[in-house]
């Protein structure tokens, strides 16, 4: 079950369940889109993996009870700034490497 985190890691922005700029790798790293797109370069600061759209949890049981009320997002933040110069470097040896072949 993804956490849903309620908030970007590097600059702390607020990302709601039902936000469309949240964007997560596979290990569910949660960066706001202007980071990923900006920043980052598409290359997460902590596995070097790729991003993509964070899904949105229903709000409403449509099917089976699947919903926020009863699978709430996490309100956990984890606001951990990158390290820019670092990130640099590593982001310039992958950014050229589409995330499927990372």
């Amino acid at each position: 079950m993804l956490k849903l985190k309620p908030s970007c890691e590097h600059c702390d922005k607020a990302l709601p369940p039902e936000s469309t700029e949240a964007m997560i790798c596979s290990f569910e790293c949660t960066f706001c889109r202007e980071c990923v797109e900006n920043i980052l370069q598409n290359v997460c600061p902590n596995c070097g993996g790729g991003f993509c759209p964070r899904p949105i949890r229903p709000a409403h049981d449509r099917v089976n009870g699947n919903n926020l009320t009863r699978y709430p997002a996490s309100d956990k933040k984890v606001f951990s700034p990158v390290n820019l110069e670092q990130h640099q470097a590593l982001a310039k040896t992958l950014k050229a490497v589409a995330p499927q072949d990372r």
